[in-house]
């Protein structure tokens, strides 16, 4: 017999007891990264998310697209503004905002997603009202004065998750992709994170699991080793002492909501590998950070 054949029915088994874990089970995928710009990831993407509907899980995506959105603004000759990492997005950048978002990159994560072999409909949370916001205020601490409020235009942060449409979509067999665009109490459009997204959605659909595909292998420790689990209090003490900084911490932090409002874990990954998705979910080891309320 071929080891390799042997080799690939072993890897199989060991998966086995994963699946039925996350049978019939939903879990939000916040999608981004790297796995979104490099072809043969994207391609490999779609064919994980697909084989995880065919053996019964319910897969949810939320995706980003700063890089899809910057390009556009450039050749519409929009200048872009940062602060603090967030964009700032008068009426004009949020006009592009929409229209990369809910359309370029939307339909083409439910085309790919298609031509794998899976059922995907993609829908922003104006979609019936699937994402309520309020616009975001940014408090600058200030030296020996008061904080400094900026306006960040149509920047806006979660305040309810109408589950409605995403649960009706899965009853029926779809893959949902949500684009992280949301209206407030006046009907306006905001543009809204999408980790923050994925992580309010998790918690809405009472899922199994949050998965965040990044640029890294997951949370590393001092040494730069990766922490292969942590739980909640752990996650306070890393950043306290450092460990965690930057942009890793807002991401963090939409895990600890997470857990905290029901998910049973959320899971940082490095989107960069090729199947990783599946290498976290249904392997002993994983490949990335997984983050509990309470370790055992």
């Amino acid at each position: 017999m071929d080891k390799d054949v042997l080799l690939k029915s072993e890897v199989l088994l060991e998966a086995l007891p994963y699946i039925r874990q996350f049978y019939k089970k939903t879990i939000v995928i916040k999608y981004g990264g790297h796995a979104m710009k490099d072809e043969a990831l994207k391609q490999a993407f779609a064919k994980c998310v697909t084989l995880l509907r065919y053996i019964g899980v319910n897969p949810v995506i939320v995706h980003g697209g700063g890089p899809q959105i910057g390009r556009m603004l450039d050749q519409l000759n929009i200048p872009s503004a940062f602060r603090d990492g967030l964009r700032i997005t008068d009426d004009a950048t949020m006009n592009v905002v929409e229209m990369v978002l809910a359309g370029q990159v939307n339909k083409q994560i439910v085309n790919q997603l298609n031509l794998a072999g899976g059922r995907a409909v993609g829908i922003s949370g104006k979609d019936g009202e699937t994402i309520r916001c309020r616009k975001l205020e940014l408090a600058v601490d200030r030296e020996n004065l008061a904080p400094e409020i900026i306006d960040l235009g149509h920047v806006g942060e979660v305040t309810g998750i109408d589950p409605t449409l995403i649960r009706g979509l899965m009853r029926d067999g779809f893959i949902p992709v949500i684009a992280p665009v949301g209206v407030d109490e006046n009907g306006e459009t905001y543009n809204i994170n999408a980790d923050t997204v994925a992580s309010a959605v998790a918690v809405a659909l009472e899922a199994r699991s949050l998965v965040l595909l990044t640029d890294v292998c997951g949370i590393l420790d001092k040494k730069k080793d990766r922490i292969s689990s942590v739980d909640v209090k752990g996650i306070m003490t890393l950043i306290e002492d450092g460990t965690v900084s930057g942009g890793m911490i807002p991401k963090v932090q939409c895990c600890v909501e997470a857990v905290s409002g029901g998910v049973q874990k959320a899971q940082i990954i490095d989107g960069g590998v090729p199947n990783s998705l599946l290498l976290e979910l249904f392997t002993e080891q994983g490949i990335g950070t997984e983050i509990l309320l309470d370790l055992p």
